[in-house]
């Protein structure tokens, strides 16, 4: 199944110049190899310029970060800051997205007499602490590495006027936003804040409307929206035949640079092994449990094109700009149809074309489902065809319950493995062998049991008195009252004289 649709144009009518910046940003804008702006380039700088709050919504790949960068360098230019006192401040959610703005500011800012300092973890703190004493005026950070600082006396927010919040959908997917709410407080009332996304759920506007003061709002694309500039491929492919497939798709000589997405990091290392098994040498992996001069060193050689396959989790979904991937691989189905818009933007950037090609297991109806709705109106009915096929088939097997979404519990787990559990132990009556986490996909209270794990495992009554009767007399059956020599029970209560029987 294959649907393509036109790309958009990528640049708009409007020269750097008619936005308002000056000669020296526009000579490194055309150093940079910029021709002209992007959409929401056009649209976001005038108002930054004027010192507007802003919220700003393009899908990845529109050049939204240069659309906040280059009015900041044009408003901050000809003053210096203080020590520990940076005057402007990025946020956002990944180490690799905080050292790649970090690059833009330096391109771009080249010929302006301004600093900028990375606070990230991973690194040296020692080193960001001695950066910070020199003075820095503009400050790219992650929330947690930022607060420590700040705990430590290190980084005084009392003279920032200038606030950038960046992929705030993924600030909230990864819980920062109650991190983000306390360094606000720590800001000037006196600031200009500018907050981007890719999707707009309803929590990020709830977050705008607390933050922003009569924001303008900029969108180039509809909200949750897939990239058309991607050709999209869904295919149904069992776990056991998806090794081959993939064999066949990377031999494919159109696959220039590819990036092949797992949901688990246990995953990726597998199918690293794998696929080196296969003789694919030219791959390197990406995801979590590296140290952050391993994921660096791995996203150098994807971009410097030392490497031909990148195998990540959703760590490098969101916002990482590597140019010319011509591919993207999803070997799981991502969990929401944000993630996936989010995955596919890796490729098709800046004007070009990419494809993509995501493999549909047999109980990948629901995740489907969600992903559909991101896609193109005209590009919905071939996969709404699958979607029936998968449900059809699935309430034909013994196993199938319908999908309901847990009244608790955060995993994210297919619905009918039951969490941690295998597909018997989770449809289990007794709920013994069950693991059923509740979660995203699957319903139940979390934890062990759950509704689809069977019923949750219930105490037996009266455990704990019972392994403290046997430590007092190994002889005697903790289900056995204890007596003196006159066959009195010493005054136990009742429930402990007349115990149930187990």
């Amino acid at each position: 199944m294959c649907f393509v649709t036109d790309s958009p144009s990528p640049t708009s009518d409007k020269s750097f110049a008619e936005l308002g910046l000056s000669q020296v940003l526009q000579a490194s804008v055309a150093e940079a190899g910029y021709e002209s702006p992007t959409p929401i380039q056009a649209q976001a700088i005038p108002p930054i310029l004027e010192g507007q709050d802003l919220l700003g919504i393009a899908r990845t790949g529109s050049g939204k970060t240069a659309g906040f960068t280059l009015p900041m360098l044009e408003r901050l230019a000809g003053k210096r800051a203080r020590a520990r006192m940076p005057r402007a401040l990025i946020l956002e959610p990944t180490r690799e997205l905080a050292a790649q703005v970090e690059e833009s500011l330096a391109t771009h800012g080249k010929r302006h007499r301004l600093t900028y300092a990375l606070i990230i973890g991973g690194t040296s703190m020692q080193e960001q602490q001695d950066r910070l004493q020199k003075g820095v005026d503009i400050l790219v950070a992650t929330p947690g590495r930022l607060l420590d600082l700040f705990g430590r006396g290190q980084v005084l927010l009392a003279d920032t006027k200038f606030f950038v919040i960046d992929e705030a959908d993924r600030m909230l997917d990864m819980g920062f936003i109650p991190d983000i709410e306390k360094i606000t407080r720590l800001l000037p009332r006196a600031r200009q804040t500018l907050l981007f996304s890719a999707t707009l759920p309803q929590e990020i506007r709830s977050l705008a409307n607390s933050f922003l003061r009569t924001p303008v709002e900029v969108s180039v694309d509809a909200p949750s929206s897939a990239t058309t500039s991607v050709a999209q491929r869904f295919e149904r492919v069992g776990v056991r035949e998806r090794m081959a497939r993939l064999e066949d798709l990377l031999n494919d000589d159109s696959v220039v640079s590819a990036l092949i997405f797992c949901n688990r990091k246990t995953e990726v290392r597998d199918l690293v092994r794998s696929l080196r098994r296969y003789g694919h040498h030219d791959l390197d992996e990406l995801h979590g449990n590296l140290t952050q001069p391993e994921r660096m060193e791995a996203l150098r050689r994807f971009r410097k094109h030392e490497v031909r396959i990148l195998v990540c989790s959703d760590v490098a979904a969101r916002g990482l700009d590597i140019p010319q991937v011509s591919h993207v691989f999803n070997w799981d189905l991502p969990y929401s149809g944000d993630d996936y818009v989010h995955r596919i933007g890796r490729t098709g950037r800046a004007g070009r074309t990419g494809v993509s090609v995501s493999f549909v297991g047999d109980d990948d109806e629901k995740r489907l489902a969600d992903i559909v709705k991101v896609l193109p109106q005209e590009s919905r009915d071939e996969v709404n065809r699958l979607i029936e096929v998968l449900t059809q088939e699935a309430e034909t097997r013994d196993d199938y319950r319908p999908f309901e979404r847990g009244l608790s519990g955060g995993g994210r787990r297919d619905r009918r493995t039951g969490g941690y559990g295998n597909r018997r132990n989770a449809q289990s009556d007794d709920g013994r062998d069950g693991r059923g986490n509740g979660g995203r996909d699957g319903g139940g209270n979390g934890g062990r049991g759950g509704k689809q794990g069977g019923k949750a495992r219930v105490k037996k009554p009266y455990q704990s008195h019972g392994k403290a009767r046997s430590r007092r007399s190994n002889r005697s059956d903790a289900s056995t009252p204890q007596t003196d020599d006159k066959g009195d029970t010493g005054g136990l209560p009742a429930f402990l004289r007349n115990p149930p029987k187990r």
